[in-house]
């Protein structure tokens, strides 16, 4: 398989704390230009302002944005991408984690989580794909999770049900792109990472679970080689998520 072209221009959603921040980071220091939006604009002017004074080649352009707004998704993201000159990465990556049981008088976040986690994802989605239409390439990046891979109970139940939204969403757009051979180019990559020390995972962290570093590394990695699927770590959550699939629903519900 032919090696990936370098994408230049990068935006990524959610970029103010967590994966998206660190992410951030990652591609900074390869020399990437960056379009980084969330809701808190003061954290990423303090990005935006540590990452040019450690790497002053790079242009990097920030803005406040809230995902499930889709009328301000639609107008940010592509004055976002225009600043840049257009982009050849857009990296879904904003969500939600703090859901309750399901049935417990906490139908509020749950709600929230949804919402943010499937229709904020889908309105990033829209904006980014029809500017990868427009311009025949770019690659597109759904930030999954292990979580959905199998119905999960307790404070993951929402999450992980969005979680599944998000891969069969991104599934979707790969099979329409596919279906034309002017949009065959776009490449669209669906990111499954396990247990990272983030905040959204405070509360759910396994016996695997992995520091923030170590876990955007992998990240990042396996969103630069852009295959179809990725597990981050790839070790152990390939094998763990295959065993997620098939396992009965009492032992899942153990292990998670």
């Amino acid at each position: 398989m032919a090696k990936p072209p370098v994408r230049q221009r990068i935006f990524i959603t959610g970029a103010s704390a967590g994966l998206g921040q660190g992410m951030a980071r990652e591609f900074a220091a390869r020399g990437r230009d960056l379009a980084l939006v969330a809701r808190r604009r003061d954290r990423l002017d303090d990005l935006r302002a540590e990452l040019l004074a450690a790497h002053p080649g790079i242009r990097v352009v920030v803005g406040e944005l809230d995902v499930d707004d889709p009328d301000a998704v639609a107008e940010v993201v592509p004055r976002l991408a225009a600043e840049l000159g257009g982009i050849d990465r857009f990296i879904a990556n904003a969500g939600l984690g703090k859901g309750v049981p399901v049935g417990t008088g906490g139908a509020r976040p749950n709600r929230q989580v949804l919402v943010t986690n499937v229709l904020g994802t889908h309105a990033c989605c829209e904006a980014a794909v029809a500017l990868f239409r427009a311009q025949g390439h770019g690659h597109l990046v759904v930030v999954s999770s292990v979580a959905g891979v199998r119905g999960m109970g307790g404070t993951r139940t929402a999450y992980a049900t969005s979680k599944a939204a998000d891969a069969v969403l991104a599934e979707g757009i790969r099979a329409d792109l596919l279906g034309d051979r002017r949009t065959r180019g776009i490449r669209v990559t669906t990111v499954h990472p396990g247990f990272i020390e983030t905040d959204i995972n405070v509360g759910r962290r396994g016996p695997f679970t992995v520091d923030l570093a170590t876990g955007v590394t992998a990240l990042t990695a396996a969103v630069e080689r852009e295959p179809v699927r990725a597990y981050v770590p790839e070790w152990p959550w390939r094998p763990v998520a295959g065993l997620l699939r098939v396992l009965p629903l009492p032992l899942v519900r153990r292990l998670a």
